[in-house]
């Protein structure tokens, strides 16, 4: 049975996408056909990123973008724009430790739709000219063109996008207390029906099980965490994680476990999460304070980990 408080019922709704699964937990005063009738729109806002992002979908607004010839106008959808525009802030601010542009790298290095690198069109790439993909690309309204070679991957960005869109639809049914998850990126809709904090388990970056780091209690704020211990694959004695790093056109590789990052809204917690992993501990470290960005970092020393945080994690 759900459990209450005064008129509200703890409530679950779920469902797949993007070869993960979307979660809200809420405590809610919604009848069954209310309750039907969210969980559709909260599938179907999911699905509207899936469908103008994915990497893996041939009609997506992405892939028709990176097979637009360079110098051509195409019409996008305001959302995608929306998300293009935060991830090239980011990739500027970071000095291209986000980047957008790296979907050609991400598809060289085996993770998109071959399951291993090509080092034939790994050297071709890095034999190529890139200049920074907020140099690459011009927006005039709904309409985006090339101006240079560049392939788009949001995938470091478009699930905490999708947790944005699935919050904003429980506001509009009225929902006031929810915590909604997609992967790895979480927002906390104000606090629980009781008054409480959401209470949020941070993982511990461990390859071979799932494990519980520490535990962060949040209210109206996003969390999103980048590490290199989920999404990889061994190559040799190498683990190759899945984030990239445009600088060294290859996969990140430092001594950066995860890092996790809060933020008002779930779109940039997601952001700079990959973009502070892909930075490093020292250059990452000194751009998050400069920012004033609250973060947790959990450094590899050995068989074991350091923690190093900013705003309230600081230490």
């Amino acid at each position: 049975m759900p459990r209450t408080c005064s008129k509200f019922q703890r409530l679950h709704l779920h469902g797949p996408t993007m070869g993960t699964r979307w979660s809200v937990t809420m405590d809610a005063a919604l009848s069954l056909r209310q309750q039907a009738a969210l969980h559709q729109d909260l599938a179907t806002a999911a699905e509207r990123v899936n469908q103008q992002m994915s990497p893996f979908r041939a009609d997506s607004d992405l892939l028709r973008c990176n097979r637009t010839p360079v110098g051509q106008w195409l019409e996008l959808p305001a959302e995608f724009l929306q998300v293009l525009d935060c991830a090239l802030t980011v990739c500027r601010l970071s000095q291209g430790a986000f980047d957008p542009g790296v979907g050609d790298l991400v598809q060289a290095w085996g993770f998109g739709a071959a399951s291993a690198p090509n080092t034939d069109a790994i050297g071709h790439i890095r034999q190529q000219p890139r200049p920074p993909t907020w140099e690459s690309l011009e927006r005039q309204g709904t309409r985006l063109r090339k101006l240079a070679p560049v392939e788009l991957d949001l995938c470091g960005i478009a699930k905490g996008f999708a947790v944005d869109l699935m919050t904003a639809q429980l506001r509009q049914y009225g929902v006031r207390h929810a915590l909604v998850a997609l992967d790895g990126e979480l927002y906390a809709l104000g606090s629980q029906a009781q008054g409480q904090a959401w209470p949020v388990a941070i993982e511990s970056p461990e390859p071979d099980r799932r494990a519980v780091h520490g535990v962060v209690e949040l209210q109206d704020l996003a969390i999103a965490t980048s590490g290199d211990y989920r999404h990889y694959f061994e190559l040799g004695p190498h683990r190759i994680a899945h984030s990239m790093d445009g600088q060294r056109q290859a996969p990140v590789h430092n001594d950066v476990a995860s890092v996790t990052v809060l933020a008002p809204d779930c779109m940039w917690a997601d952001a700079w999460a990959t973009a502070l992993l892909v930075l490093g501990s020292n250059a990452g470290l000194a751009l998050a304070r400069r920012l004033g960005l609250e973060t947790l970092w959990l450094l590899r020393r050995g068989c074991t980990w350091v923690e190093l945080g900013l705003g309230r994690w600081t230490t």
